[in-house]
């Protein structure tokens, strides 16, 4: 009998003779992350501007980034962000039929000309919508979904309250509307445009379209629709890979565009609103992500490239060792030429744990340094349960130790 059952053993015969309980261990408290902020003059002249990086949430740049304007069909973005969600949760699927109404054919600006009846994917929709910026499209799923526009501007406004939107206020799926009240931010573009982009990459299946034509079939017949999209940048020659996202205009709203793109493992977020011209929309645009390609550098953590944790053993549980994960990825990003290569890394992890232990548990952590500067931890997890044992589990141990090989 290895020594951690001895030790049991040894504990088993003094618990039956004083009756002694055991008491398990306090949890390790969480760290959060900061943000920086950048704001070199860039000569942004749309009104409001706001430069993020997307895996860590880091502000590059910002020009008046919390003033509430209006977002045209860049509110759009959140409605997207919404049928990913269903589709995640289950409640939809790609291939579901969904059946345009009379008023959602009734929508005016820009849309793909649905008729009452008409019934298309969910898949089409969202194409529709990314692509053509389909008001009648985005009322449809709206609708689908929610059982009314109403009732989806609802959700729209809660998961905006949750993800931290201070100044936004949906009173549209669309951005149609030209109501006062009808509000975003540049900072609450971003917020929201990370949120799909990260949780659902799979949008950028659907950004990355350039035309592709949809197939209306109504009672007067079957007809082609080609859908164009409204995202210049894709077809603007850069030294990054545009990958999305999505534009707005209106009379009112003056021209927007939330653009993401790519380079060297880098996403970044430009969010350009109340341009002047839909041209200065898309190079101001080009201006925030070149700005921030040239200075951006990222560092990247996960179980593709960290060394294995092994087995940790546990004390008076009914087993001995226990498998453990980390908590997740770690990112860091460095905007002043940081040599990343430099970053060292430090497992903190006790001797051995007390049970019970729960899955999930955290029971260490990975801390990420780079000279003095400490730049973030990362949980190390239980990955399995580990009971306490029980008085049964001692009596069975006493007597294995007493009679070897009688168990």
């Amino acid at each position: 009998m290895n020594k951690i059952k001895k030790m049991t053993v040894s504990l088993c015969m003094t618990v039956c003779l004083a009756c002694l309980s055991v008491l398990p261990s306090a949890a390790a408290e969480s760290q959060g992350e900061e943000e920086a902020q950048g704001t070199a003059d860039l000569g942004i002249t749309a009104q409001s501007a706001m430069l993020m990086e997307a895996s860590t949430g880091t502000v590059i740049y910002e020009k008046n980034a919390d003033e509430a304007l209006r977002p045209a069909s860049i509110t759009k973005i959140m409605t997207l962000l919404l049928i990913f969600d269903a589709i995640a949760e289950g409640r939809i699927s790609l291939e579901e039929p969904v059946t345009t109404s009379a008023y959602a054919k009734s929508m005016g600006g820009s849309q793909v000309f649905l008729e009452e009846g008409e019934v298309q994917t969910v898949e089409t929709l969202i194409k529709c919508i990314v692509i053509a910026s389909g008001n009648d499209a985005a009322v449809a799923m709206a609708e689908h979904i929610a059982g009314s526009e109403s009732e989806f501007v609802r959700m729209m406004n809660e998961r905006a309250a949750g993800l931290g939107m201070e100044k936004t206020h949906f009173e549209d799926c669309c951005g149609l509307t030209d109501s006062e009240t009808h509000v975003t931010s540049a900072r609450d573009v971003a917020v929201m445009s990370r949120e799909l982009i990260t949780k659902y990459p799979q949008i950028e299946d659907y950004s990355t379209i350039w035309m592709e034509n949809i197939t209306h079939e109504t009672s007067q017949g079957t007809s082609e629709f080609c859908l164009s999209n409204t995202n210049k940048l894709l077809k603007m020659n850069q030294s990054f890979t545009v990958t999305g996202l999505k534009t707005g205009s209106t009379s009112l709203a003056k021209y927007c565009v939330s653009a993401t793109a790519r380079k060297d493992g880098v996403e970044l977020i430009a969010v350009i609103m109340a341009a002047p011209n839909y041209k200065v929309r898309f190079s101001e645009a080009a201006s925030l992500l070149n700005y921030g390609f040239a200075g951006c550098r990222l560092y990247k953590d996960s179980d593709d490239s960290r060394e294995p944790l092994e087995e940790i053993a546990v004390r008076l549980g009914v087993k001995e060792k226990i498998l453990l994960r980390y908590g997740g990825d770690f990112s860091y990003l460095s905007l002043d030429g940081e040599d990343l290569s430099a970053i060292e890394k430090t497992l903190s992890l006790p001797e051995a744990l007390e049970a019970p232990v729960r899955e999930g548990d955290v029971v260490g952590s990975l801390t990420y340094q780079l000279g003095d500067k400490t730049l973030g931890t990362v949980d190390i997890l239980a990955a399995e349960d580990a009971p306490a044992a029980g008085y049964g589990d001692y009596l069975k141990w006493f007597w294995e130790e007493l009679l070897p090989g009688a168990a």
